[in-house]
């Protein structure tokens, strides 16, 4: 028989071996890690609703999480996340799109200034529209929401500054902007706070190209400002949560797969090209074809518990090796082996806190 290139690949290179004969809800050897993280190491969190899933659990795994923002004592702690406070490790809330991110960068380096900081409800009460979610009830002036905002920047500059790792979850492509800034918002105007306009504001749906090129601006400005003698390291993942709702005219389940498509290939692209650039699998774990049982709750949108520590456990696996302290994540369990034994599958996960959920409960379905 004639040697060829697939005669003596490993087992992870075929589908037969890899997937379809898997026997545990994560297929072995799913994710080879580039570099080890530490647990000394300064780790920055950020992205989409999902993201918040990773920060909790590594804090808990005993991993150095940033909190640039830590609640004030008074604040119970039921309220801490309503409030924007130890979701991430500064108190921006969700940041969907890397265009978020990066002018969220350059903002805090004193390098971009947004066209529009303040929202208003049908109070009165002040939004900063750049995250509206952290104060449920609104401020009572604008320069008040100034104030915080200034304080914010200062910390999120010393977050870059100093991070050795940041952890980001890539969440869409679809933004709405102010067209005369390019501002990007994290929701809609009229959802929390704002109103509508058309002639202020426009649907952005961002393609391959400029969202790589929007994070390679942010890695430069990054690698450019930090005042950190340790190298940085960037761990992309893709947040497997379908769409809420789309502007973009596409039925929402074609929006879904062109956003995630897109998100996983520019992941996929960055982390080929830059050593310091690594890749989890996330998406692919909760998204996968081979498993007997679905990661998704009834809504077939919000993530299961089971799914969210499968995708952690998967994470420890790779991240605990050489290190004395263990997971409180416990080994991979095997797959159900009927319908009626995944039931766990379908508690719900622990609430994350979403605008971009609100979306459905603003629209209208015709």
């Amino acid at each position: 028989m004639s040697i060829h290139p697939y005669q003596n690949l490993p087992k992870k290179s075929f589908w037969s071996s890899a997937v379809a004969g898997c026997v545990t809800l994560v297929p072995e050897a799913l994710y080879e890690k580039k570099w080890t993280i530490g647990k000394s190491e300064k780790i920055a969190t950020a992205g989409s609703c999902f993201a918040q899933h990773i920060g909790r659990h590594m804090r808990k795994s005993g991993f150095q999480v940033l909190d640039m923002e830590p609640p004030p004592p008074l604040l119970a702690p039921e309220q801490q996340g309503r409030f924007g406070y130890s979701i991430y490790s500064a108190r921006y809330g969700n940041i969907y799109t890397i265009r978020q991110l990066l002018q969220l960068a350059k903002e805090a380096f004193d390098e971009w200034t947004p066209g529009e900081v303040i929202w208003r409800d049908e109070k009165g009460s002040c939004y900063d529209a750049l995250r509206p979610g952290i104060e449920p009830e609104g401020l009572g002036s604008e320069n008040e929401v100034m104030v915080h905002r200034e304080f914010h920047l200062q910390r999120v500059r010393e977050m870059f500054e100093t991070m050795d790792l940041f952890i980001f979850t890539l969440g869409l492509t679809e933004a709405w902007i102010h067209k005369q800034s390019g501002t990007v918002f994290p929701t809609a105007p009229g959802t929390i706070a704002g109103s509508h306009d058309p002639e202020k504001y426009e649907f952005k749906n961002f393609r391959f190209q400029e969202i790589i090129g929007d994070f390679e601006a942010f890695r430069s400005l990054i690698l450019a400002r930090r005042k950190n003698d340790n190298p940085l390291r960037i761990l992309l993942t893709v947040s497997p949560v379908p769409l809420t709702a789309t502007a973009s005219g596409e039925h929402v389940l074609l929006a879904t797969t062109y956003s995630k498509s897109v998100l996983r290939g520019v992941a996929g692209q960055v982390a080929m090209e830059y050593s310091d650039v690594d890749y989890f699998p996330s998406y692919e774990i909760i998204t996968n074809p081979w498993s007997k049982t679905s990661f998704y709750e009834e809504n077939m949108r919000s993530v299961t518990n089971v799914g969210v520590t499968e995708v952690m456990r998967t994470f420890f696996d790779a991240h605990q090796a050489g290190d004395d302290s263990a997971s409180d994540v416990e080994p991979h369990r095997p797959l159900p082996q009927s319908p009626a034994l995944a039931t766990e599958a379908e508690s719900p996960a622990d609430d994350v806190i979403c605008e971009e959920a609100l979306l459905e409960a603003f629209g209208k379905p015709r």
